[in-house]
Formats: structure tokens, sequence, C-alpha cells
């Protein structure tokens, strides 16, 4: 039996450790880097700390193996993270310099550490919330996932959030399929050739 509840702030190492094992397109990542925790400082540990409001895990007799993330106000939360995320992390993780096609995975975190993404105007007046949802291989083929959106989205409704957006590489084609049959739609492509899809979705279905 897997029970969907509210985030807590005991989960947040569980944040940063199933990041790493679902970062490589879905994958174990843990091979990619040296530094375990990078890639949870990027796309998870902030949604915890900042957002704890939005979060939801999923939690089986095993213990926390999935989780859903996002806040109902991207622009404010970018802020967020500039004010009180980002600073601290740069003082502990230089910049890279050099070739970024040489940058290792480490590298590749810092640089985004550094320089964030910043979402447009054009997708965030339509798409206000944003996400990210891993599940570990256990939690898989059980609807999982779609309980976990399906509650996400009630809770960044009522908070306001009329859409929502994510972004997933065209590498992570099981991901790629379950938006797309979830209901979510295709917005545009970024980081061509290798690149990824923006999907959209309405918070009211």
């Amino acid at each position: 039996m897997v029970d969907i509840r509210p985030y807590r702030a005991a989960d947040l190492d569980k944040l940063y450790d199933i990041c790493l094992a679902t970062g490589d397109a879905g994958r174990d990542a843990t091979h990619l880097y040296r530094d375990p925790n990078v890639i949870g400082h990027v796309y998870a540990g902030a949604y915890g700390v900042l957002s704890p409001q939005t979060a939801l895990v999923a939690e089986d007799d095993d213990g926390v193996g999935g989780y859903i993330v996002g806040p109902a106000d991207t622009y404010a939360f970018e802020k967020s993270c500039e004010a009180g995320w980002w600073p601290k992390l740069r003082a502990h993780y230089a910049e890279p310099a050099g070739d970024p096609v040489r940058w290792s995975w480490d590298e590749r975190m810092a640089h985004h550490i550094h320089h964030p993404d910043r979402t447009p105007r054009r997708i965030n007046e339509i798409y206000p919330a944003h996400l990210h949802i891993n599940l570990l291989p256990r939690m898989h083929g059980q609807g999982i996932g779609r309980r976990l959106i399906d509650r996400w989205l009630e809770t960044v409704r009522a908070m306001g959030a009329h859409g929502a957006c994510l972004g997933v590489g065209l590498s992570n084609e099981r991901a790629v399929r379950f938006y797309r049959a979830y209901g979510f739609h295709e917005v545009e492509r970024f980081g061509e050739p290798a690149g990824g899809i923006l999907f959209g979705i309405a918070t009211a279905r």
C-alpha cells in the first residue's frame, strides 16, 4: 500500500536521494557525480525548504520512494531562491571555467547554481506553477505518478495557479509517454538537438 502524504522537513534527505537515483533520464545517476548532493541542490532541495506546502511524497513499507514538488507561483519562487538558496551554494561551488563541452556533470550543476534558469514571462503568465516528479523503480506501474499529480494540481489550483508546466529531456522516453498520457500538451522544445520538451497543463481538468 502506497500512501500519498504531505512533505515533512524530515523527508528532505529522501528528496536528495531520489533526485540522484533518477537523475539520469529517470535512471540512477550516482555514477555521474562526484558530489552526490549537487543535483539535488538544483532540482529538489529548494522545493522542500522554500515551498514545502506544495510538496508531496509517496511512501510505502520501505519508506519514501517518490515525490512531487513545485511552487504555485514560479516567479515568486525564483525570487526566493535568488535571495535565500543560491547565494550559500555559490559560496560552496565554484563557477566552472573552460569549454562547457568538457564540463563534468558536477560542473554542469555548478554552472546552473551560478546561472539558474529563469522562466520566460510568456510561459509564466499561462503556466504560473511548475513541477518536478520522480519515482524510484519500485513505484513504477502502479498509478502513483498520476495520483501525485492529481493531488498536486488540486493543491496549486487552490492557491490560485491556473496552469502548470514542466520540462523533460527527450531521452527520458518513459516520462514523455507518461506526461502525454496524463494530459500534458507540448508547449515548446528547448536545447536542440538533444534537448527536451516543455509540457503544460491547466490545473482544472
